[in-house]
């Protein structure tokens, strides 16, 4: 485990020995903080103790997905009961499940069926149910609306045609005054979150999923290639060299502050755009990820969500489960959807009145899920934080121009090979 990563392990283990002595069961919920995630978890958890007389403690976890999973390693592998709740991406049932206990056997089925199928499909192994739904994702454009106006420029169809309104965008706002000012802000760090990007890209330009349904490596082709060069081309011109660090919040801050013209981002920064102290409040717009460039282009976004799973070694399940069940119930996701912008995992919720008058870009987001493209981390299983790893990390030398698209995919297709023993997973 790297010094972040023991950094972050202690972090959370003082914040965990800081819990105060409780009535009733005491349940530990290890929540996300991106975004206002902690103070709606907090809100949470407060309603939930004061409705059952149980005790919530709420540990924020780190923002970065890639040192959560290796934080929540640490514990569920060392058989720890210090965490009864964990926070879950969409992709990490394959790699942890054998820590959780299986929801189907404690939880009705009337509450499963309210469910999105195929999200509670993908949190199936071997018949267990291994999270609840809490909150769906898929990568989406913002954009400044008063800012193509102001150019006389339509929303890009195309990642050509977002590289060229971006430079356009871009070159006239610094001559405006604004120096600081990009045109395009993304994830790009090396970490789960380039992934998710890179993913986008390539899927968009036609270059398939990295690894197919059937096992077979297929990230080594000339689509991807084309997707990988046209992202390493943006890197100094249209986006900030700082961008091979960015996070999530990293580009929400650069284009909610007014320095970006586009950025790609889950849903949950819609809301704090339109937050009363945003900068561009009334400025956004919303719309899919552009379509690769070419034939076979299609739009493409990166399947996500967070799910709510309970510890094998809880020494409260019951309690532990209950609570899962509350933070996934249709009053909670409307609430959050209310306030945070999340995306509701119950379909009925994109219907509801309450909803889309304060959230109109759920029209949107509800179209770009359709689309979406799911990570292979169903057919890799536990191996998939590897796969993820080299594969981002062959991204991420791409956009620094440590060798082009080609050659790193070339490579990449040869560590895959050999991490799944010629695609056998």
């Amino acid at each position: 485990m790297s010094g972040k990563h023991l950094t972050a392990l202690a972090a959370l283990t003082l914040a965990l020995a800081a819990s105060p002595a409780a009535l009733g069961a005491e349940i530990t919920f290890a929540c996300g903080s991106t975004g206002i995630q902690s103070r709606l978890c907090d809100e949470a958890a407060k309603a939930w103790s004061a409705k059952t007389g149980n005790t919530v403690k709420v540990v924020a976890a780190p923002q970065s997905t890639s040192e959560q999973l290796a934080l929540y390693q640490q514990f569920l592998t060392g058989k720890s009961s210090d965490i009864d709740v964990f926070q879950v991406d969409v992709i990490w049932p394959g790699i942890l499940g054998s820590h959780f206990i299986d929801l189907k056997q404690q939880v009705d089925q009337a509450t499963i069926d309210q469910y999105f199928p195929s999200i509670v499909e993908g949190l199936t192994r071997d018949g267990q149910l291994l999270a609840l739904p809490w909150y769906t994702d898929a990568g989406l454009l913002y954009y400044r609306q008063d800012l193509l106006d102001k150019y006389k420029l339509k929303v890009p169809a195309t990642w050509a045609e977002l590289t060229e309104a971006a430079r356009t965008i871009q070159e006239g706002e610094r001559k405006a005054g604004n120096d600081r000012f990009y045109g395009f802000v993304f994830q790009g760090r090396a970490y789960e979150g380039l992934t998710c990007d890179a993913l986008e890209w390539i899927a968009s330009f036609g270059g398939g999923s990295i690894v197919g349904p059937d096992g077979k490596i297929t990230v080594d082709n000339p689509q991807a290639a084309k997707a990988l060069d046209t992202a390493a081309s943006w890197i100094g011109t249209i986006a900030p060299d700082g961008v091979l660090n960015y996070m999530e919040e990293d580009a929400r801050g650069v284009f909610q502050s007014g320095n970006a013209a586009f950025m790609r981002n889950w849903p949950y920064a819609a809301s704090l755009a339109e937050a009363g102290d945003s900068p561009v409040k009334g400025k956004v717009g919303y719309a899919p990820l552009p379509k690769g460039d070419g034939e076979g282009g299609r739009n493409a976004a990166t399947l996500g969500g967070w799910q709510i799973a309970v510890s094998k070694y809880s020494r409260s399940p019951k309690e532990a489960t209950a609570f899962a069940v509350y933070l996934t119930s249709r009053d909670e996701q409307k609430r959050r959807a209310l306030e945070g912008g999340y995306q509701p995992t119950i379909p009925a919720l994109y219907e509801d009145a309450e909803i889309l008058a304060k959230r109109p870009f759920f029209k949107v987001t509800r179209q770009v899920l359709d689309s979406a493209v799911a990570r292979p981390s169903a057919v890799t299983g536990e191996r998939y934080s590897e796969v993820s790893s080299l594969f981002w990390n062959a991204v991420h030398s791409t956009l620094s121009k440590q060798g082009d698209a080609a050659a790193n995919l070339a490579q990449l297709q040869k560590d895959l090979n050999r991490l799944s023993r010629g695609g056998r997973w």
